[in-house]
C-alpha cells in the first residue's frame, strides 16, 4: 500500500483523475469481488484525496486582477476564495 500511495503522489492532477475514473468504473460494473471491491474503494479515496490537494494547491496560486475605478488592471491580489 506504501508503494501505491507513492505512486499516487507522483501522479499529475489529470493521471490521477483518469485513474480515479477507471475506479469508479469497475466499482459500478459490480464485477468485482468484495475483497477488490474494498481494495478499489481505499484507492480511490486517495486519488480523490490526491486530486483535491491538487485542486486546493492550484486555487491558492490563483491570482484576481484588482481593477481600477475606470475598469482598469492596476495590480494583482492573491485569490482566497472570498469577494
Amino acid at each position: 500500500m506504501a508503494e501505491d500511495a507513492a505512486n499516487i503522489a507522483d501522479m499529475s492532477f489529470e493521471e490521477a483523475l483518469r485513474a480515479l475514473q477507471q475506479v469508479v468504473r469497475q466499482l459500478e460494473d459490480g464485477e468485482v469481488p468484495l475483497d477488490q471491491s474494498i481494495t478499489l474503494y481505499e484507492r480511490g479515496e486517495k486519488l480523490r484525496a490526491h486530486c483535491q490537494a491538487r485542486l486546493d494547491a492550484a486555487q491558492a496560486r490563483i491570482e484576481a486582477i484588482v481593477l481600477d475605478a475606470k475598469g482598469q488592471p492596476t495590480g494583482t491580489k492573491a485569490f482566497d476564495g472570498a469577494e
